[in-house]
């Protein structure tokens, strides 16, 4: 499906608000499985949007928990070195 730069727009800012994909498509008025199909397409706009929605928050999250851990919070310790470790895996 070929969205608008509005709707993708849309769909960036709702996945940053944690809202699912069923939700999202509703809002947006178009077909839920369709949107899902989209979102799962490699490179497909509406992808790119959702992802980089959920990005920021998950940017915003590891700064806090960064800071966190900066002052010694255990639990903050704890997720940073999971994190370390998800990158190496990745990397």
């Amino acid at each position: 499906m070929k969205y608008s730069e509005t709707e993708l727009q849309t769909i960036e800012q709702l996945a940053s608000l944690y809202m699912p994909a069923t939700e999202i498509a509703i809002s947006l008025g178009v077909p839920e499985m369709e949107l899902k199909a989209d979102i799962n397409s490699v490179d497909h706009p509406a992808r790119i949007a959702y992802l980089k929605g959920k990005i920021s928050q998950k940017i915003e999250i590891r700064k806090q928990m960064a800071m966190l851990a900066r002052v010694g919070s255990p639990a903050a310790l704890e997720m940073s070195e999971k994190a370390l470790l998800d990158m190496e895996d990745d990397e």
